[in-house]
């Protein structure tokens, strides 16, 4: 297929069937830099509550850039990756600070912004300044790669420049704008990981994958990430109404959100086992089994034991940073969904309706 007819055709089916989403119709290279920041691995419809809560919060870059740190993880509670979040506002901050509030217009100059990588570079010098360099994301190298018949591997740095530069050489540089937005669009809704939708295709008499029936084969990619299961037991200490809670550290998942005292055991262990390790003895010990989160790369086995402190608990809680919290500041600290999860299902914190 020539490069012209497969812009072509992509444009025309862009107009027929793009989805009204509220980042297409602006400019503004604040919303799309933000738009790009919370649909990377999130479901459109996952992402747009929080691309408008965010918008409704932090009207601009310079609102984002002067917000506490929990409450911009706050808002970000429930979308995952939290690195996201904590790469947005140090973004936002450079920004401010060293441009004075104002994007730079340029692909090149955009990719020096913190966390900022040629995907999003790319969406925002061409949706916010119509500069002709193309996105490519999953959504890119699905389609390519079945239309084309690209075998080269997409995690692997030559297959990634091979597949920027051939969305390069295919991208309208009248409507680059268009062009990045059709292709995204066609991924995720035609050409769809499992089940693409062939048989209504503009592109499926000339599609490689098609023709010889590789779409379940194509995109190749290796190097896939060993699934992991951590077992963790969360100590829930309580202080009356009140609940001991710490923020997280870097080098570990969740890092800067908080959490429950924390024993992570190599493999499943009995409660009374983990309390023994610790040298503890509680009164009143209810345990609640069977919690279970999958993140990208580990699932995770969780176990909460509740327990009423006594003096020498919270004199070690207290020197290890764990500090007291009311019902109403947990609500408004930053935490991951697990313990939200939790928290609900005690009757500790409400569900919002």
């Amino acid at each position: 297929m020539s490069g012209s007819a497969f812009t072509s055709r992509v444009l025309a089916w862009y107009q027929r069937h793009q989805r009204d989403l509220p980042w297409r119709h602006t400019s503004d290279p604040y919303k799309i830099w933000l738009s790009e920041i919370i649909l990377q691995q999130t479901r459109v419809a996952q992402g747009l509550p929080y691309y408008q809560a965010f918008v409704k919060r932090y009207p601009t870059v310079k609102k984002l850039a002067a917000a506490p740190p929990d409450e911009v993880l706050r808002l970000w509670q429930g979308l995952g990756y939290y690195s996201r979040a904590r790469n947005l506002h140090a973004c936002a901050k450079e920004i401010v600070n060293s441009h004075n509030g104002t994007f730079p217009t340029t692909y090149q100059n955009l990719l020096q912004l913190p966390g900022v990588g040629s995907y999003t570079a790319a969406a925002i010098a061409s949706f916010a300044f119509s500069e002709p360099v193309a996105v490519v994301d999953g959504n890119v190298f699905r389609v390519l790669a079945r239309v084309f018949g690209l075998t080269d591997d997409i995690a692997s740095t030559k297959g990634k420049k091979i597949f920027f530069e051939k969305a390069n050489q295919l991208i309208s540089k009248t409507q680059p704008a268009q062009y990045n937005q059709a292709v995204m669009e066609f991924g995720a809704l035609q050409c769809t990981p499992v089940n693409p939708a062939c048989a209504t295709c503009p592109l499926a008499h000339l599609c490689i994958a098609n023709q010889q029936n590789l779409q379940s084969q194509l995109p190749v990619k290796t190097n896939r990430v060993k699934i992991k299961t951590r077992h963790f037991y969360y100590l829930v200490v309580r202080n009356g109404s009140h609940l001991y809670l710490r923020k997280r550290l870097p080098g570990d998942i969740w890092s800067g959100l908080y959490d429950f005292y924390l024993v992570e055991e190599k493999k499943a262990t009995p409660v009374q086992q983990v309390l023994k390790k610790l040298k503890l003895k509680f009164a009143n010990t209810r345990v609640r089994a069977g919690y279970r989160h999958i993140l990208s790369h580990q699932k995770l086995a969780v176990t909460f034991i509740e327990l009423e402190a006594n003096a020498a608990q919270v004199s070690a809680l207290k020197e290890n940073g764990y500090k007291l919290y009311s019902g109403k500041q947990i609500e408004k600290l930053p935490k991951p969904v697990l313990i939200l999860r939790y928290l609900h299902d005690v009757g500790y914190l409400k569900k919002a309706k």
